[in-house]
């Protein structure tokens, strides 16, 4: 049974090479709800729209927390240059469309060491994050069958959909020139790097040999899955993991082809309602907003904006909105759902996700694939709903307690932002509603899910508060030398496009001491 897509309409994708520059800070690109309000929104001219809003100034007071509130999550689109820029980006030769900018109004116990094995390290997924423009353009054909960007399709796809622990069993292993035999070192230079790289290719086999063996049981001990997947999950081996750590795929081998194939039942079911009456029976305010913003999603990534994937995030976004009434869709939720959509799509293939036209794929595997996001996202989500309610009051709580914690690990800090009269909800309600996905890459953010899964249901408001403080603490000796216009522009453009694996582990090491001398220690977050 086949997937009713949404209604027609013209396709649009992104051009990398028209990204503005990091210094152009144009104005806060928070989410809003504007599917939340009763009125939908009016857009905006298009010469307010093109129209640059210049670097705040410094204000006379402070102001409340309410009002900071309604002005960071009611705003037009993302900034540019929130986003770290590609040192290469691609050059396709696009056709640029210019179209009218339409402006939207819309724990576990504490323990004394991180999880991780005594002799192991964590592997680290590395990668750049596009900037976000709204420059529309004409979106990219499907990939021709057996052309060079089409990508690699494994050969088991139908056994994977049935059953994920084939992929883990006989996943085939591309060539990796780290782990080559070494030349005969000829200095002792050389013979200390082959040495370690002796090292590190026996703790990367250690450890993905721990857990084929976690992943394989009959019956898989979670705890030693969360243990094992706290320092980073091997990149073939995260699929499943992941639907495990969320509760979406059973423990127990026996349970998994029946639920996946239940659920996955009920998604195309609960599509095929949704959009039985094509666009005529669609939520106006809702469907409009998500048709603005799944072409802004992932700008510059092929993935994104293939044809296939806009179709089917259309497709996630549009059910889960309509399942929790509450909420309904708020912008911005599109970029919670790629992680989601690429990790389960690279199960079925040996290349590179982001390069991928899924359109090639089986209908079947697709499926799979968007019924496994939708599920996942809607269970990471319902951790963090009151993010997204009315008025947000989940962020307003995060960010309040995020500013006496800060007050409390770094009090020279919280001292020079108070005397610059910068607040936290200006530039931290991003970090906790985006999950500082507009900060670092998100194949940085991929590793760093790894460790909010194996923390537990409540690491995406919970730890993500500490890894937030963490965040800001990081560079506090370049904040307190500036003043209020240089705190919110860095703040807003922060140097982190070259982060690897080394960055990441200490932000989540740091999080994780904070965690363990606060998280019981409640009374310091006055206004709980």
């Amino acid at each position: 049974m086949s997937v009713r897509p949404p209604p027609a309409r013209p396709h649009i994708a992104l051009n990398p090479s028209t990204y503005s520059s990091r210094s152009d800070w144009i104005e806060d690109d928070a989410w809003d709800s504007a599917s939340d309000e009763d009125d939908p929104p009016k857009p905006e001219s298009s010469t307010a729209s093109s129209s640059r809003v210049p670097v705040p100034t410094r204000p006379t007071q402070h102001s409340s927390t309410s009002t900071l509130a309604f002005s960071y999550t009611h705003v037009s689109a993302p900034n540019p240059s929130s986003y770290p820029p590609r040192e290469n980006p691609p050059q396709n030769g696009w056709t640029i469309v210019k179209t009218k900018t339409v402006s939207s109004t819309q724990p576990e116990e504490s323990r004394d060491e991180p999880p991780v094995d005594a002799d192991v390290e964590g592997d680290m997924i590395l990668g750049d994050l596009e900037p976000d423009q709204m420059e529309p353009m004409t979106i990219l054909p499907p990939a021709p069958k057996g052309g060079s960007d089409q990508g690699i399709i494994r050969e088991d796809v139908n056994e994977i959909v049935d059953d994920p622990l084939v992929a883990v069993r006989h996943r085939p292993r591309r060539a990796d020139t780290s782990l080559r035999q070494p030349s005969p070192p000829t200095s002792p230079e050389s013979a200390e790097r082959t040495e370690k790289l002796m090292r590190e290719r026996s703790i990367r086999t250690n450890r993905r040999h721990k857990f084929v063996e976690c992943l394989s049981s009959q019956d898989v001990n979670i705890a030693e899955l969360r243990k094992l997947a706290w320092a980073g999950i091997p990149s073939d081996l995260r699929p499943m993991a992941w639907q495990l750590l969320l509760g979406y795929l059973p423990l127990p081998t026996p349970l998994r082809a029946s639920t996946l194939a239940r659920k996955r039942g009920e998604y195309l079911s609960l599509v095929q309602l949704a959009f039985a009456r094509d666009r005529e029976g669609l939520d106006q305010q809702i469907w409009h907003q998500i048709e603005i913003d799944v072409p802004r999603t992932r700008p510059g990534v092929r993935l994104w904006m293939h044809a296939a994937t806009q179709r089917a995030l259309e497709r996630i976004l549009y059910v889960w909105a309509i399942r929790h009434p509450a909420s309904g869709y708020v912008q911005g939720i599109n970029d919670l759902a790629t992680p989601f959509f690429q990790v389960f799509l690279s199960a079925y293939i040996d290349s590179d996700p982001e390069a991928f036209d899924p359109a090639t794929l089986p209908p079947r595997v697709l499926e799979a694939v968007e019924a496994d996001a939708f599920w996942c996202l809607s269970r990471l989500l319902d951790g963090i709903q009151d993010n997204y309610i009315f008025a947000q009051p989940g962020i307003q709580r995060s960010v309040r307690r995020m500013a006496e914690l800060v007050a409390r690990i770094d009090k020279p800090l919280s001292a020079h932002l108070d005397a610059q009269n910068v607040e936290f909800m200006q530039f931290a309600f991003r970090w906790m509603n985006c999950l500082l996905m507009r900060e670092i890459s998100v194949r940085n953010t991929i590793r760093m899910w790894d460790t909010y899964l194996a923390e537990g249901p409540d690491a995406f408001s919970q730890f993500h508060l500490y890894v937030c403080s963490a965040f800001l603490v990081k560079w506090s000796d370049k904040l307190r030398q500036m003043d209020f216009q240089g705190i919110i522009m860095f703040l807003q453009s922060l140097p982190t496009q070259d982060w690897g694996d080394h960055e990441i582990e200490m932000l989540l090491s740091e999080a994780f001491v904070l965690n363990s001398i606060w998280h019981n220690a409640q009374s310091h977050f006055i206004g709980k």
